[in-house]
């Protein structure tokens, strides 16, 4: 199903600016117009209160404010100015504590770095075509952390690391 992306809002939150821009290229390869930027979480969230998002790209490792922090603000904090935006993590940390955190801080998906166009197609796709359902809970609101499969995707990593080990 062919999709016009040019509509759509998205922002990128790095420290590193090269990322930035390898994003916003492959942004606009495919279509989309509407980019913003912010080097943390904090520059990202007040971004947000200007911009309406309907998806970021973040980074896990920043400061002052990194990934988790971010999505765990826009997710619950009173003030957020939208705590239903879709957040996509990128990291080069893909051990499963790193990735079960940021599950229970609210991602709505993962983007291991580094990055292509067609994995960043895909998420975009994902988050048109299947977006989650919303949860709240006692402690936790956020994209329903069910989809994962976090035992699933334990394994995967598992499987990505030793076959790494073998052919690197």
């Amino acid at each position: 199903m062919n999709v016009d992306l040019e509509r759509l809002n998205v922002l990128i939150v790095d420290d590193n600016k090269h990322m930035v821009n390898l994003i916003k290229t492959i942004l606009h390869s495919l279509g989309v117009r509407n980019t913003r930027e912010a080097m943390d979480g904090a520059d990202a969230f007040t971004e947000l209160r200007n911009f309406p998002a309907d998806i970021v790209f973040t980074d896990l490792s920043m400061s002052p404010l990194d990934g988790l922090e971010f999505t765990l603000l826009v997710r619950n904090a009173k003030d957020s100015p939208n705590p239903y935006v879709h957040i996509i993590m990128l990291t080069g940390h893909t051990e499963f504590g790193r990735l079960r955190a940021a599950v229970d801080a609210g991602v709505t998906d993962f983007l291991a770095k580094p990055v292509s166009a067609k994995a960043i197609y895909q998420r975009i796709m994902g988050v048109i075509h299947n977006p989650p359902a919303f949860v709240r809970e006692k402690s936790y609101f956020g994209p329903d952390r069910g989809r994962f499969q976090i035992d699933r995707l334990k394994g995967s990593l598992q499987h990505k690391r030793r076959r790494q080990q073998t052919t690197g």
